[in-house]
């Protein structure tokens, strides 16, 4: 039984966006294409563990949940024609033909994935309510690991969701890849649901797991779909050139047991060098399609990785570009967690204590309070300055919030390293 479970939860996280979106297609309504598609998974919980996993797993599941949302909209047409029959119709049927959908049973998923990220980044939603969506459509992240992800609380962020739902059903939003200045207003949205897809992917914020492979395939994958839509639109080619260069280092990312393994840390012999020169590529084209205007943050971005991936070691790397791009960056988008990338740059450029007074300036920032990163950056900064006591006390903190317990095993292991070190020098 347990293993049937295992092998549901890694298939759902995987499928799960492209089950819902083949059967937002049909009932042409994401709450309840994600409702028929959670009735599949509790099919799947009843029947697996009796007679064994199916030997296409993810297939099973979208079968199951298509087969019922065409029953709901044979059930659905069916009453409506009984109501018209006897006068009682009070609209039109918004569903499709069910002779439609029964004919195609082969639906072009990809397209119907890149249908429902358009259609859950409409203006109607909130951006939180939009990124709360996002997560659990895509991420295949439950309520309380996205509360986690956004520091919120739970119920909180089933409030969002809900809200989110209904509002897209309320506002009936077309479930087609729009075109023209409907497209061209929803892609800054789009652009950053594909990104936020592929970071969590990159480094899982909750789970054992640091990085999650099939995220970033996904994300990449729906990349190349936009670049193919929009071929002269330089963002979504620095967004694709900063997603492959950050993925080629997805096989040295992770030690042999799991375990994170930091950049400085990695064999760049194991990074895949294909997407390596197809990261390097789009960002060259996303350069030409910039011309003479401000750079994006993506393409930004994307330089900043590239000059990772030109480099043959951390001593090799062009930190002092690096950080020219990075304060560039904070001038298109400034925030504090740009900042704190900033700093890390800085401290290999100018040295430890020059980033210490940026990552200080930090320190009370409202959006980094309960953010990991900021006090481990500080203990790795205090730490190559000889101040090791106060390096301690930073992991302790990072280590208590960080939520994915790979990273937290890590920063522990950082702190027992450093206590040890203490001693031999005691």
């Amino acid at each position: 039984m347990t293993a049937a479970y295992v092998v549901l939860d890694a298939v759902w996280r995987a499928e799960s966006a492209r089950i819902v979106a083949g059967v937002a297609r049909v009932v042409r309504d994401v709450g309840r294409a994600e409702e028929l598609a959670h009735d599949a998974l509790v099919a799947a919980l009843e029947q697996w563990p009796a007679d064994g996993v199916p030997d296409n797993p993810g297939a099973w599941l979208a079968a199951t949940a298509r087969r019922r949302a065409i029953d709901l909209v044979r059930r659905e047409q069916t009453f409506a024609r009984k109501a018209e029959q006897v006068g009682h119709m009070e609209g039109s049927v918004s569903s499709p033909d069910t002779a439609d959908v029964v004919a195609d049973p082969v639906r072009a998923v990809g397209d119907d994935v890149l249908a429902l990220l358009f259609a859950t980044c409409h203006p109607v939603l909130a951006r939180e309510s939009r990124v709360a969506l996002t997560l659990r459509l895509f991420g295949g992240l439950t309520t309380d690991e996205i509360a986690r992800a956004l520091l919120v609380a739970s119920t909180t962020v089933g409030q969002r969701i809900s809200r989110a739902k209904k509002r897209l059903s309320a506002a009936n939003v077309d479930l087609d890849i729009p075109a023209g200045a409907e497209l061209e207003g929803r892609l800054g949205a789009v652009l950053e649901v594909v990104y936020l897809v592929f970071n969590e992917g990159y480094a899982a914020t909750t789970g054992a797991d640091w990085v999650r492979a099939d995220l970033c395939d996904e994300a990449m994958r729906l990349g190349r779909r936009l670049v193919a839509l929009l071929p002269e639109r330089p963002e979504v080619h620095g967004l694709l050139a900063l997603m492959e260069l950050q993925a080629s280092r997805l096989r040295a990312r992770v030690g042999p047991d799991g375990e994170p393994v930091l950049l400085a840390e990695q064999d760049r012999g194991r990074w895949d060098h294909l997407l390596v020169g197809r990261g390097l590529a789009g960002l060259a084209r996303a350069e030409a399609e910039t011309g003479t205007r401000r750079r994006d943050h993506y393409t930004l971005q994307a330089g900043i990785a590239a000059c990772h991936a030109r480099a043959g070691s951390v001593e090799d790397t062009d930190w002092a570009a690096m950080a020219a791009l990075y304060a560039e960056l904070a001038v298109v988008t400034p925030s504090p967690v740009v900042e704190l990338n900033r700093a890390v740059v800085v401290g290999r450029a100018e040295g430890p204590e020059a980033a210490l007074a940026l990552v200080d300036a930090l320190r009370d920032e409202p959006a980094l309070a309960r953010y990991h990163l900021l006090p481990a950056v500080r203990a790795d900064l205090l730490t190559r300055l000889g101040r090791r006591d106060e390096a301690a006390v930073e992991l302790e903190r990072a280590a208590g919030l960080a939520s994915n317990e790979a990273e937290r095993a890590l920063l522990r292991r950082r702190l027992e390293d450093l206590r040890e070190a203490a001693l031999g020098r005691g």
